[in-house]
């Protein structure tokens, strides 16, 4: 069977050249050979091409440089354009700034001794920022802080949620003031205690938060008055703020104050930081303020005038001692009186300085004036007789003495030592041809004394008293004035009456500040007060010599003023008062004004107490032996030496046809 082949695969022949062409080489390199591509058939294989790569890195480009141009131009924003208002941001987030409290001068008597004086104190703060529930990282921070500071503040724990909720400043709130190191140490040791367990719980994997954290302190001062009660009425008190607020120390803030500083310093987490600097205006601490005021004749006029309003059961009473040669206030005590270290438990009508503040009609003491009037007039002498009925009609007014008596055979001197109202009138009414000339006459000395004026002092609150002008004067006050109806006066006012006759006749205005000490420590003398001639020498030893029969004669008003080795001069005074609520007469003012030696004058003394209801209620009898307690205790501490004669007694009365 014949076999059959394969058929034999066709291998083409050399192609032959076209027309006119070079024949081609038979043979070619594999190398160099070039693959045919087939013929793209719709059924075929298609050939992928690459894309241009270009567009696509343009516009990534275009991307990245619009993105580099957005930060850039908000990086000149921060860096450039907004830079102070972005740092002042930071920095009111980072930095504190509180203020350095200046020390406050100290006030002190004539010896240096404190008065007035200033400890170390805190104020506690919080940064409020601190207890939000963002920082705190607790929602009821406020409240568990105020828990536990309530009470070593002594503050009513809403309070304290308050201002930690709703303070003031959002980063800054005071939450007491003036707290003693004490309560700070407290506050300290209770923040170490969470602090500690803070960092216990952050070990623990917990959030690690002490509520206390934000509660912080500044160093201040505080204002104590080492002596209590004693000298409050002229001191005064300092407010919650540590400015003056009463008395000398709101008089004499702007001294006594000094310049508070300030300091800023970064902080970090509720504490200073201290590698990060500060910057500090120091402060300057207040001036001291020495006044003329003797501490221990303070302590015994203030006791006495005490216990002598205690007794009578009365309103209120004063006494003020004066140096009649230099017009230096020795002391001015009022009671009741009150603790400027606890003004909480004060009384309110008894805060002031009722001495300077309280207006009143002085009574028979301001019959030494008139008296000074008739002398330095020419109208009469010491011995010039004066006729004294049991009742005297001037007016529309039938005037008496405080007692019924027969006529009395009265000298001038007599009048004086007997207090007679009546002799007073009769002597006042020869001061002019007129009644209303001799209105003017006597009008002119009350001003001369300084009756109606201020004192000099410029105490917050001083009263200048009431003195109408003559023509003003009616019916009935041109014949009360002159024995001290009808015009109102204060306790420093009358006090100065009478150190006017004891200095010869000139009055010098009233001073209680000696000087001042600044931060330095330089003295500086306060100017010297105004010196005004009111009467003639020899009117003033005369007045003088007729205030003593007051004192130690058996017929004067004043006996329980004596004093044992002293010559005394003095004048008693009940006058009716004056009831300000009442806005009529009702009840008395007994006084007693005087001064000491006699001869030779150093100390004046004058008391009164207003509406005494126990006892008596007579000048002489509640308030001379107030005078005499004070006045014997500040001659001894003044090592006054006692007189060496005895005075020249002067006639009270005379006989008829003589």
């Amino acid at each position: 069977m014949p076999s059959k082949e394969p058929p034999r695969r066709r291998v083409p022949g050399p192609a032959r050249p076209a027309a006119g062409r070079p024949a081609r080489p038979a043979s070619r390199p594999a190398a160099t050979r070039r693959p045919r591509q087939a013929p793209r058939t719709p059924t075929g294989p298609r050939t992928i091409r690459l894309g241009n790569p270009r567009p696509r890195l343009r516009l990534v480009s275009l991307g990245l440089t619009l993105v580099m141009l957005a930060f850039v131009v908000r990086l000149l924003q921060v860096q450039a354009v907004d830079a102070s208002a972005y740092a002042a941001k930071a920095e009111k987030n980072r930095y504190l700034s509180h203020k350095l409290a200046a020390e406050r001068g100290r006030i002190t008597d004539r010896s240096g001794i404190a008065l007035a004086t200033s400890v170390d104190a805190y104020d506690i703060t919080a940064d409020p920022k601190m207890f939000t529930p963002q920082e705190s990282k607790v929602p009821d921070a406020p409240e568990q802080a105020a828990a536990l500071l309530a009470p070593i503040l002594g503050k009513d724990p809403a309070e304290l949620v308050g201002t930690l909720k709703s303070p003031p400043s959002p980063r800054y709130a005071v939450l007491a003031r003036k707290q003693t190191p004490q309560v700070w140490n407290q506050i300290k040791d209770l923040k170490n205690l969470f602090a500690k367990k803070a960092r216990e719980d952050k070990a623990r994997g917990g959030p690690g938060v002490s509520v206390l954290a934000g509660v912080l302190s500044e160093k201040s001062t505080k204002r104590v008055y080492p002596n209590g009660t004693l000298g409050a009425g002229i001191l005064g008190w300092v407010n919650a703020d540590g400015r003056g607020a009463g008395g000398l120390e709101s008089l004499l803030d702007k001294d006594l104050a000094g310049r508070d500083g300030k300091i800023t310093y970064a902080h970090s987490g509720g504490r200073r930081v201290p590698t990060a600097g500060a910057r500090e205006t120091p402060a300057v601490p207040g001036s001291d303020i020495e006044l003329t005021i003797d501490r221990n004749i303070q302590w015994a006029a203030q006791k006495a005038i005490t216990e002598q309003v205690t007794a009578s059961a009365a309103d209120r009473g004063y006494v003020v001692v004066q140096n009649t040669r230099t017009g230096e206030v020795l002391a001015m005590a009022n009671a009741p009186g009150f603790d400027p270290n606890d003004l909480s438990r004060a009384d309110a009508a008894a805060m002031g300085n009722a001495a300077l503040q309280d207006a009143f009609e002085p009574g028979s003491t301001a019959k030494v004036m008139s008296m000074a009037a008739v002398l330095e007039e020419g109208a009469a002498t010491p011995n010039t007789h004066v006729v004294v009925p049991n009742r005297l009609h001037r007016g529309d007014r039938l005037f008496k003495d405080d007692i019924d008596h027969p006529t009395w055979y009265l000298t001038l001197n007599g009048v004086l030592a007997k207090s007679s109202n009546i002799g007073t009138i009769l002597a006042t009414g020869q001061l002019g041809k007129t009644q209303p000339e001799a209105n003017r006459v006597l009008h002119s000395y009350l001003r001369k004394f300084g009756i109606g004026s201020p004192t000099g002092l410029g105490y917050p609150g001083e009263t200048s008293g009431i003195l109408a002008e003559p023509q003003d004067w009616n019916t009935s006050q041109q014949y009360t004035i002159p024995f001290g109806q009808g015009l109102s006066i204060n306790a420093m006012q009358a006090a100065s009456v009478y150190s006017t006759i004891a200095n010869g006749g000139v009055r010098i205005e009233p001073t209680l500040v000696r000087g001042t000490r600044g931060p330095d420590g330089r003295f500086t003398p306060a100017p010297a007060p105004e010196k005004t001639r009111v009467v003639s020498e020899k009117t003033a030893r005369t007045l003088a010599a007729m205030l003593e029969s007051v004192v130690d004669d058996s017929e004067g008003t004043g006996t329980k003023a004596a004093i044992p080795g002293y010559r005394v001069a003095g004048k008693t005074g009940t006058a009716n008062r004056v009831d300000p609520q009442l806005g009529r007469y009702k009840g008395y003012t007994a006084s007693f004004a005087g001064f000491a030696p006699a001869d030779a004058p150093q100390i004046t003394v004058y008391c009164a107490i207003q509406n005494p209801t126990r006892g008596s209620y007579f000048g002489g009898q509640i308030c001379g032996p107030v005078h005499k307690k004070v006045m014997e205790f500040a001659l001894k501490t003044l090592h006054v030496a006692p007189t060496g004669k005895p005075p020249a007694r002067m006639p009270v009365t005379f006989t008829p046809g003589t």
